[in-house]
């Protein structure tokens, strides 16, 4: 006779940085320049700043990845200037933060492809299609990664989570930080793009199909949570839900049971901040 044993989710629990991301200089990409990629590029010298004040040793050292050139349309949301036209987002960037901040950060003006195996710790993608999403899934870059910071919106709300892929790195990790597409298999479907609305043609389209500042907030929650990692070593959430319709903020939290409840969902079930209306926007 067999005695059958039980197996028990833990509940809400702490998540713990990997000891080596506070012992070495921590290597961070950001993949997209657009309306959240360019906040999040202009918010990490004050993560790096506070952390070098704070005792790590050796703070960030920041690549940021985009082939698109800056338009007009792009003058009205992100902070670009019509005498940078032309220019490649990731350059004009990251030249302007390393005159500012003394930084040797740097930028590659190149879009991903799933050929790319650029050495990273920590892979933040802001991008603007589920296709592109799905091909930073099977690039090098991604199955050699400790977290992927994954952030996306559309009109008045959004998401950020931190996930750690199922890679070389992560795999034999206990309670791994599930992935935004683990738990949200949608945003990388590149199939829905079809039913996403064009790019806005126009400064006036732009702001009509944003809300202003709703990049920025996003960025913003997601800096200050990866702040607290490196402050005090552990989190008790991964990401967050945002709707500056409702202005309602609300965290994912480090919880197995609830984890296991999201990916048996289907996916027009709703989520805290409307998960049928979520997109893979970033505002670009």
């Amino acid at each position: 006779m067999t005695t059958p044993i039980e197996t028990t989710i833990p509940a809400k629990i702490d998540h713990e940085i990997p000891s080596v991301l506070l012992q070495k200089k921590v290597q961070v990409t950001v993949v997209g320049c657009g309306g959240t990629g360019s906040a999040i590029a202009a918010g990490l010298p004050y993560l790096h700043q506070a952390m070098v004040a704070l005792g790590h040793p050796h703070g960030l050292d920041v690549t940021l990845v985009d082939g698109d050139r800056i338009s007009r349309t792009n003058c009205v949301r992100q902070p670009f200037s019509e005498s940078e036209i032309g220019l490649h987002k990731a350059t004009v960037l990251v030249t302007r933060i390393n005159l500012f901040w003394g930084l040797g950060w740097k930028g590659v003006p190149h879009f991903v492809d799933e050929s790319w195996g650029h050495e990273t710790d920590i892979l933040i993608g802001c991008v603007d299609t589920r296709a592109a999403r799905n091909a930073m899934t099977r690039t090098p870059t991604y199955w050699n990664c400790h977290y992927w910071l994954d952030l996306g919106n559309n009109a008045d709300s959004g998401q950020f989570v931190l996930g750690e892929p199922e890679n070389q790195r992560n795999k034999m990790r206990d309670s791994r930080l599930p992935t935004a597409p683990e738990l949200f298999p949608e945003l990388i479907n590149a199939k829905l793009d079809k039913k996403d609305k064009l790019p806005p043609c126009s400064a006036l389209e732009a702001l009509e199909r944003q809300e202003p500042f709703v990049n920025q907030t996003l960025a913003y929650q997601a800096l200050a949570m990866l702040a607290r990692l490196f402050r005090y070593g552990r989190l008790s959430y991964h990401g967050g839900f945002v709707n500056l319709r409702s202005g309602r903020t609300t965290s994912l939290p480090v919880e197995p049971v609830l984890w296991q409840r999201m990916r048996m969902q289907s996916s027009g079930s709703e989520y805290p901040g409307s998960r049928t209306q979520r997109t893979k926007k970033e505002g670009g």
